[in-house]
């Protein structure tokens, strides 16, 4: 059983999707971050960085228990656990490679890119025009990469392409105030219409609904959220 650390962000998002298209048995299991809890000891002992997703597999390697964390991680893990998703032995390089593109590019600077539009307080014009556009950029390296393909990896569907999907779901987000925020990259926005239609897509953004995750967006969510915004004692 796979006990699956949840809130519902792009991130976590990925690996709702993956447990949704292999019928991997689990157990979502909420975590409040508006609320601080995952800033919480129980919670720090599963994920020492903080933040979700995170998964404890009880039937680890040798049937002993584990953790992993980071939705990167996460994929790797359960797709060589499962066997599924991976494709073919000769994609691995450029599995490897895509899955690092997006866990370090274009997943951070997407989510800084919302952190500064939304979040940061006005002035800050420097810092919003850098993380909105590098973010563009990446999307650029993505849609160029997926001219003619149908797949980010090889000739399937795999981790990557789930990887890729949590935060281009956020697109509207990233691209603040686009009418279409996908019309600048037809090839990423035809990629992610097929995936988008997949039946698990719409049973990934139903894991945790039916939690109350806090909405309010005030002082305690942005301690939370954001603490070393913060020192010690303020």
């Amino acid at each position: 059983m796979i006990r699956f650390y949840y809130h519902p962000t792009p991130n976590p998002a990925k690996v709702a999707l993956f447990l949704e298209e292999t019928g991997l048995p689990y157990e979502t299991i909420p975590v409040d971050t508006s609320k601080g809890e995952q800033h919480l000891p129980a919670f720090r002992a599963i994920n020492p960085n903080g933040k979700v997703p995170a998964i404890v597999d009880t039937d680890g390697s040798g049937g002993k228990e584990v953790r992993v964390f980071d939705s990167t991680a996460i994929l790797l893990y359960l797709a060589e656990k499962t066997g599924k998703l991976l494709g073919s032995p000769d994609d691995r390089p450029e599995l490897l490679s895509w899955l690092m593109f997006l866990g370090t590019g274009l997943g951070p600077f997407s989510g800084q890119a919302v952190h500064f539009q939304y979040a940061a307080p006005d002035g800050l014009d420097y810092a919003v025009n850098r993380y909105r556009r590098e973010a563009e950029r990446h999307y650029q390296v993505l849609n160029d990469h997926l001219e003619g393909r149908d797949f980010i990896v090889g000739s399937t569907y795999t981790i990557a392409d789930i990887s890729a999907w949590g935060w281009l779901d956020r697109a509207s987000r990233v691209m603040k105030g686009a009418e279409d925020p996908l019309r600048a990259f037809p090839a990423i926005k035809r990629w992610f219409v097929d995936v988008d239609a997949r039946p698990a897509v719409a049973r990934a953004r139903e894991v945790g609904k039916s939690h109350p995750f806090k909405k309010t967006n005030d002082e305690e969510t942005k301690r939370a959220l954001f603490p070393s915004n913060y020192h010690p004692g303020m």
